[in-house]
């Protein structure tokens, strides 16, 4: 098994003081004043702009990231959003098995429920659901985003209940309309 690995660097163009990191780091700032660059060696990440794994979220799969500020006009086809600086991070790890995910077109498990094991470029357009509001991730990672075709901000989702996905530092995100397995990213 492949560990994980991700190094920081305080300026852009992966220059300054770094550090390396190859697990989940909830303050990044507890080892650098800031960080605008990272190299992805090994594995994939998701990234933060505020510490405890909360705000808006990266994914990041083995390349150069060489200046945060400009990464979303850099990776247009992904539409990632501008990221001012990285605070936290988590290490997605392989998963080799069965993706399965049901989610709610309300919080608490309510509303209408579908179950879903592959991507889904649009709620809309599938389940004529306009909404996910709570799920339950079974088996696998996966990646919601706010808008069709894997477009917008996003949210990473690991195995687990989320009962109320507005309540858990997603209340950036207008609403949740397509989600991907992470599946062969990394």
């Amino acid at each position: 098994m492949t560990v994980g690995r991700i190094i920081f660097y305080e300026e852009r163009n992966f220059q300054g003081r770094s550090y390396e990191c190859n697990s989940d780091c909830s303050d990044i700032h507890m080892h650098l004043t800031r960080c605008n660059s990272c190299r992805v060696e090994h594995g994939c990440f998701v990234v933060y702009d505020r510490s405890n794994y909360t705000g808006n979220q990266v994914f990041l799969r083995r390349g150069e990231y060489s200046d945060f500020q400009r990464m979303g006009s850099m990776t247009a086809m992904m539409a990632m959003p501008l990221l001012d600086t990285v605070r936290s991070c988590r290490m997605v790890p392989m998963h080799r098995g069965q993706f399965r995910m049901r989610i709610y077109e309300r919080e608490n498990f309510a509303g209408q429920m579908h179950e879903l094991m592959d991507d889904c470029e649009s709620l809309q357009d599938r389940f004529y659901m306009s909404d996910c509001q709570s799920c339950n991730v079974m088996d696998g990672h996966w990646l919601m985003y706010e808008q069709p075709n894997y477009r917008g901000r996003m949210a990473y989702m690991r195995p687990g209940e989320y009962r109320n996905l507005r309540e858990m530092g997603m209340s950036n995100m207008m609403r949740i309309n397509s989600i991907r397995r992470i599946m062969d990213m990394c």
